[in-house]
């Protein structure tokens, strides 16, 4: 067994999740590519005496099931597996399919049914508040060819991300927190974007390996209705399998007025999904050090040293200001100057200037301070 499988089965049940003895934990895998390490956190699971589940996905199938799908299968699906979710102490979800674009031709009113009537029950309403939950993806031709690389360096990539001291990343975002704790409003700028919100009261949240691998993000809810201007996200997005580029909204008191992208149907189709889908449920900053380029992948993505993701859709209650939806689309803004820069300000102090940290105290954060 490859030793970087093996650490990073270990991190996953170990730290991720902090599996303890007696827990139940279901492991969702996606593509036969993740095998491997999906054998390998069963025997992880076991050694630290935890009682591991498996379920096995093929996009391919779950586009044909989509397809044909009604409104009482996805209900009863829902009940069953929500059943399970429910039994779990802790949740890790794998994706390896080849094609990331597998769901792109299915229907926008197909998508949002599997999305309203399985996905929030069993995810949005059990899996993210009632269980300690991982999700990442696994190497493969498709995410290699994404970042236009070979297999083999996109595999010493990943696992140079996914094995990082994140003890040592969460002691740096730790300063991030709190200065974030302090601020009240902030306000975004880069080409095509202005836009302030107030982060008052809400609680930031360190992200360092707990919930995503990988991770590198220091997020919260911006208050509900505070959001104003406009923002043009620079970063393709794979949502319900199509990739949205260019998608620009304007906001009026929180909710999204204004909305465009190459595909303005299915892209209004996600916004008319319910009315929390119009408000902004994450503000996030991504600082992962090794990650600085889009791969069409929002786990990797939304960590990208220098970039900020303003999420419309779903508040997670850890960091929760009243916006409910089935929808949580993590819509990415990178202000390094090789895609055209930007700033960040807090409480119209100037800390992130073309995605590097400006104040001493966050300093620690720039990616050659880091590494």
């Amino acid at each position: 067994m490859d030793e970087r499988i093996v650490k990073l089965a270990q991190n996953i049940v170990n730290y991720s999740v902090s599996l303890k003895k007696g827990e139940k934990i279901l492991i969702q895998h996606f593509g036969a590519e993740s095998m491997p390490l999906v054998r390998q956190i069963v025997k992880e699971v076991y050694k630290v005496g935890g009682v591991p589940f498996v379920n096995t996905y093929l996009n391919s199938i779950r586009r044909e099931l989509l397809l044909g799908g009604t409104e009482e299968q996805h209900k009863m699906q829902a009940e069953v597996d929500a059943s399970l979710m429910s039994q779990m102490d802790a949740y890790v979800g794998i994706r390896g399919d080849f094609n990331p674009s597998e769901l792109a031709d299915v229907p926008s009113d197909k998508m949002g049914l599997f999305a309203t009537l399985y996905a929030k029950k069993v995810h949005t309403e059990i899996r993210v508040p009632k269980t300690k939950w991982c999700v990442m993806i696994y190497p493969n031709y498709g995410f290699a060819y994404a970042m236009d690389t070979s297999l083999e360096s996109f595999e010493e990539f990943y696992f140079n991300v996914c094995n990082l001291d994140y003890s040592k990343l969460s002691a740096a975002q730790d300063k991030l927190v709190e200065m974030m704790k302090k601020t009240d409003k902030v306000r975004l700028t880069a080409p095509g974007t202005d836009i302030t919100f107030s982060i008052k009261g809400m609680p930031p949240i360190n992200c360092d390996g707990k919930f995503n691998i990988p991770d590198g993000e220091v997020y919260l809810a911006p208050v509900r209705d505070s959001v104003n201007g406009k923002i043009s996200y620079n970063c393709p997005s794979v949502y319900q399998g199509f990739t949205f580029e260019n998608v620009v909204f304007e906001f009026e008191n929180g909710k999204i007025v204004n909305a465009s992208a190459n595909n303005n149907e299915k892209l209004m189709s996600i916004l008319d999904t319910d009315e929390g889908a119009r408000y902004i449920g994450e503000f996030a900053i991504g600082t992962n050090p090794y990650i600085n380029k889009p791969m069409k992948n929002t786990l990797f993505d939304e960590k990208i040293a220098g970039s900020i993701h303003l999420t419309p859709g779903n508040a997670y209650d850890i960091s929760f200001n009243g916006n409910r939806s089935a929808v949580h689309w993590d819509l990415i803004l990178i202000q390094t100057p090789e895609y055209g820069g930007g700033n960040m300000y807090f409480d119209d102090v100037l800390v992130r200037q073309d995605g590097l940290y400006v104040v001493d105290e966050l300093k620690c954060l720039n990616p050659e301070n880091f590494l």
